[in-house]
Formats: C-alpha cells, sequence, structure tokens
C-alpha cells in the first residue's frame, strides 16, 4: 500500500504523467522530482525563477507531510547546463539549506527533462515519527 502526498493546487503535472508527489514509507518521504512548474504545469522559463520554483514546489510538497527543508536527508538534482547553471542552483540551495549539517547530495547532467532545465529529488525523514526510539 502507497500512502501518496499531494500539496494543495498541484495536480497538474502528477495527473498528466500519472505519478504521486510523494510516497511516506514508516518514517521516510520519498519525494518524487520537483520541477519549476507554475499550477498549471507550464515551464517557468527563467533559469533563476525556474530553480526558486523548483524548490518552492519541493517545499509545498514536504509540508503537505509535516515536514520541512530541515528533514531533508538526501538530494538529488538534475541539470540540463551544469557548468553554466551551477552558481544559480548553489545560491538556491543556500537558501534551503543555510547551515550544516547538510543533507547529502548527488547532481546529475541530464540533456533533457521534458522542457525543464532543472529538477530536484529529495528523501526527508518525517518529524513526527523521527524522535521514536529505533
Amino acid at each position: 500500500m502507497r500512502d501518496a502526498i499531494f500539496p494543495a493546487g498541484r495536480h497538474a503535472l502528477y495527473e498528466k504523467h500519472g505519478y504521486s508527489g510523494a510516497i511516506r514509507s514508516g518514517d521516510l518521504l520519498f519525494v518524487s522530482g520537483q520541477v519549476g512548474s507554475r499550477s498549471d504545469g507550464s515551464v517557468e522559463p527563467d533559469f533563476a525563477r525556474q530553480v526558486d520554483q523548483a524548490f518552492s514546489n519541493l517545499e509545498a510538497v514536504l509540508a503537505a507531510a509535516g515536514a520541512s527543508f530541515d528533514d531533508v536527508i538526501d538530494v538529488t538534482t538534475f541539470h540540463t547546463d551544469p557548468e553554466r547553471q551551477f552558481d544559480t542552483i548553489l545560491a538556491a540551495k543556500a537558501k534551503a539549506f543555510p547551515a550544516a549539517p547538510y543533507p547529502a547530495w548527488t547532481a546529475v547532467g541530464v540533456n533533457w527533462l521534458a522542457g525543464f532545465d532543472f529538477e530536484i529529488k529529495v528523501i526527508a525523514r518525517l518529524p513526527q515519527t523521527s524522535a521514536a526510539p529505533r
């Protein structure tokens, strides 16, 4: 059984492509890749705003599960032009994760993201269960 998480008002791409915003499994949250899409699923054309929108979309999915950037333990990002884009992405990353300890992070250069230029997916530990004894 999958415990699917969807943020309010963010269903255009999920429905179009048939995936969930995130899946909760025990105290872990597996968030699908978030892109810089507007609520109707269209691409934000300005790259810096596209990256900021992807982080905002990610934040909305985390919040829908009762989590925040503080709960993120692993990050994977996908970039269509890493060398040119990296400074912009690092600035957005610094806002989302301003202090150590930082999450684990893997950056992958790709040649296609369905019209987008940046995507971010994460795994988070949900706070309501993370304090429970193991």
